[in-house]
């Protein structure tokens, strides 16, 4: 789920720079669909100063920031993979 919204956000991004935001490029439209709920979030607490555009990158660092979080909890708990051998 983390890795889908990461890439997901990214190619939000990278399609901003070259469509409008109201493209009927139906590839952005679908990635604008899965990804505008947790843009809502990101722009409460992301300064104004920063474009609209620019918020998807900002929403894949705090995604990346929560998979690393959900791993370290997984961790702690004992619930990931051991190394074999150890």
């Amino acid at each position: 789920m983390f890795a889908v919204l990461f890439w997901t956000l990214i190619g939000r991004f990278l399609f901003s720079l070259f469509l409008p935001s109201d493209s009927p490029n139906y590839i952005f439209r679908w990635f604008r669909r899965l990804t505008d709920w947790l843009l809502r979030p990101v722009a409460y607490i992301t300064p104004s100063i920063i474009p609209p555009p620019a918020l998807a990158p900002i929403a894949a660092f705090w995604i990346a920031i929560a998979r690393v979080v959900f791993f370290i909890a997984l961790h702690a708990a004992g619930l990931t993979p051991r190394v074999a051998g150890q």
